[in-house]
């Protein structure tokens, strides 16, 4: 290749990979002086330089002529720099030709390392400035392969890293499987732009609502906050900002079919929808969804600590298995929730319609005995004093409990 086709090729590649012409050649000029530095010394002053028209090398090397010479590789004397130069003399800038006759080949060779080189850099700065901006959105891709617990994402142009932490724990991925996640941030490496995923963050699930629930996309519908326990459970408070639209029914969407969607993604993640309250004890009731709430008491406003009353058929369900529903809710609100089930009414105030109270406060007949005996049309004690075992039995109650409670209601009577 002559010279001036190497300027041609080098330009085409400029164009190509958009690398200023100036800069490559400057690169190949330093690296061509690092290269001489082998023969000349690793501090000598090395010049060399390519014409930006015909390609032609030339590397040079300067020495200052002294009377004496205390740095060999930067001074010579003035009896050697005659030898190079006649009529050189103490204090003159003597500049002669490298000790390399083939310059083309060192800066050849080191154009192709430099072009290489630079190439990459440039295509891992596009990709880094690529992908930056997107970090927050969400993305799709295939499994491309596994490296320890991580999972390696070929994006296209790039690959991303699903770390184990950023990864639903129920979920199982294989090769050539397709995954979707949120870009969580992008940082510069060697090796390009490193994209690391995820699917655990609050901020994948939003991103899933807003693409499935034209509402929240389009402002009409806030998601005011997410907590997670990645493929388990979630709770979003959803808040609407027109009066017309209903914040839950909107992300529920016609029989459900938005939601389901949304947790189809996630694992069968099961999402509480709760509607955004501006009072603290509405707040704290309504982030423990699905359980109903008795009363809300705030106990220490200072720490944030509230107690949370919830009738006795309710407190597993407002706990969670493994405490979970009361973790989330602690965590989306900020406070701590010391969840109780609420004192057991006094069986007088229990009473069913229509029975009396000495029937309603008579030993053995607790809340669904009485309503069975109002049913069986049994309102007193003195009606149940005159019923048999068999008549109660009849009516639902056990036969234990059936003599029990009618010798109580004798003994009662006797008494009066």
């Amino acid at each position: 290749m002559s010279k001036s086709e190497l300027m041609t090729a080098l330009e085409q590649i400029a164009r190509e990979k958009n690398i200023p012409v100036d800069e490559i050649l400057s690169m190949i000029e330093g690296a061509v002086v690092s290269s001489l530095r082998k023969h000349v010394g690793k501090n000598a002053d090395i010049r060399a330089s390519i014409d930006r028209e015909t390609g032609v090398f030339s590397a040079v090397v300067a020495k200052k002529v002294v009377d004496e010479v205390v740095d060999p590789e930067l001074e010579l004397t003035e009896a050697d720099a005659q030898k190079i130069k006649k009529g050189a003399k103490v204090g003159d800038e003597l500049i002669y030709p490298a000790p390399a006759a083939d310059f083309a080949r060192i800066a050849a060779q080191t154009a192709k390392q430099v072009l290489t080189q630079r190439v990459r850099e440039v295509e891992r700065d596009k990709l880094y400035e690529e992908f930056k901006p997107k970090e927050g959105e969400v993305v799709s891709g295939s499994v491309h392969r596994f490296v320890e617990r991580s999972i390696i994402v070929d994006l296209g142009k790039t690959e991303g890293v699903l770390p184990p932490r950023e990864q639903i724990r129920r979920e199982r991925y294989n090769i050539g499987g397709n995954v979707r996640a949120v870009i969580l941030r992008v940082d510069k490496s060697q090796r390009g732009p490193a994209v690391v995923l995820s699917r655990a963050a609050d901020l994948f699930l939003q991103r899933l609502m807003e693409m499935e629930v034209p509402e929240i996309a389009d402002k009409t519908v806030e998601i005011v906050r997410i907590v997670r326990d990645p493929g388990f459970r979630a709770k979003v408070i959803v808040k609407s900002n027109d009066p017309r639209v209903d914040a839950i029914g909107s992300c529920v969407g016609l029989r459900g079919s938005r939601i389901r969607s949304i947790m189809n993604e996630v694992a069968g993640e099961r999402i509480d929808l709760i509607a955004y309250a501006e009072g603290v004890e509405e707040s704290l009731a309504a982030a423990l969804a699905p359980a109903k709430v008795s009363s809300v008491q705030v106990m220490d406003p200072e720490n944030r600590i509230a107690e949370v009353l919830v009738a006795e058929e309710q407190l597993a369900l407002a706990i969670g298995k493994d405490g979970q529903n009361v973790r989330l809710a602690q965590k989306l609100t900020g406070w701590t929730l010391e969840v109780k089930a609420e004192p057991a009414k006094p069986a007088a105030k229990a009473a069913v319609s229509g029975a009396d109270a000495s029937l309603a406060t008579l030993e053995g007949v607790g809340p669904k005995t009485l309503e069975l005996l109002v049913k069986a049309g049994i309102t007193d004690a003195a009606k149940l004093a005159a019923a048999t075992a068999e008549d109660l039995k009849a009516a639902g109650i056990g036969e234990k409990t059936a003599a029990k409670i009618v010798a109580n209601a004798k003994a009662t009577l006797e008494k009066a």
